[in-house]
């Protein structure tokens, strides 16, 4: 008995840990299939899974019925999930491209208070990853399943200023005097030759 009650236990404990993911759904599509009696009907759903502070997934699930559907795409977003570096929790670190087949998306760091400017899939994305200040643009595919692709190709090319640190072995103040550097020897340049 006692067994039992561990077991239990435990998958008490793992149905807590799931809520801390949110889940949006993108896009569900009726598909259909000819058979000799007629016509079998099915669903496809096109879900994204983030827990809103760096982590975000997509899955896709197909079925009979829609439930079925979301909940296949929802497990399977979970298995896919990537960790992505955010800018004081809000934005990203640069600005950077993506692309998957004809979908392109540019993605731009902003300001405090900016909000999600991004259309349709990508604002998914976005808000399930916990970003509170982006500016984004798709250019080509308007397929949603390509426009999150695109976004998770440019998500997955994020690297904060500790991971740049780390891969050249310097320290964090070092990257970030030297990225500064140019920028004032830039300004100064032309003043200097102007007077």
């Amino acid at each position: 008995m006692a067994r039992d009650e561990n077991r239990g236990g435990g998958r008490r404990n793992q149905r807590d840990e799931a809520p801390e993911f949110a889940d949006r759904l993108v896009a569900i599509n009726r598909v259909s299939k000819t058979v000799k009696g007629g016509k079998r009907f099915g669903f496809a759903a096109l879900v994204v899974v983030g827990d809103q502070k760096g982590r975000v997934g997509f899955g896709k699930g197909k079925a009979k019925e829609v439930p079925e559907a979301i909940r296949k795409a929802t497990e399977s977003a979970k298995r896919a999930m990537i960790r992505v570096p955010l800018r004081e929790g809000r934005t990203l670190h640069h600005d950077m491209e993506g692309r998957h087949g004809a979908g392109k998306i540019v993605m731009r760091s902003a300001p405090q208070g900016t909000g999600i400017i991004a259309g349709g899939p990508m604002r998914a994305v976005f808000e399930m990853l916990g970003i509170q200040d982006v500016v984004a643009k798709s250019n080509g595919s308007q397929n949603p399943y390509n426009m999150i692709r695109a976004t998770m190709n440019g998500l997955t090319k994020e690297s904060s200023p500790r991971m740049v640190a780390q891969r050249r072995g310097k320290k964090v103040a070092d990257i970030m005097a030297s990225a500064d550097a140019p920028k004032i020897k830039g300004e100064q340049a032309p003043v200097a030759q102007e007077g």
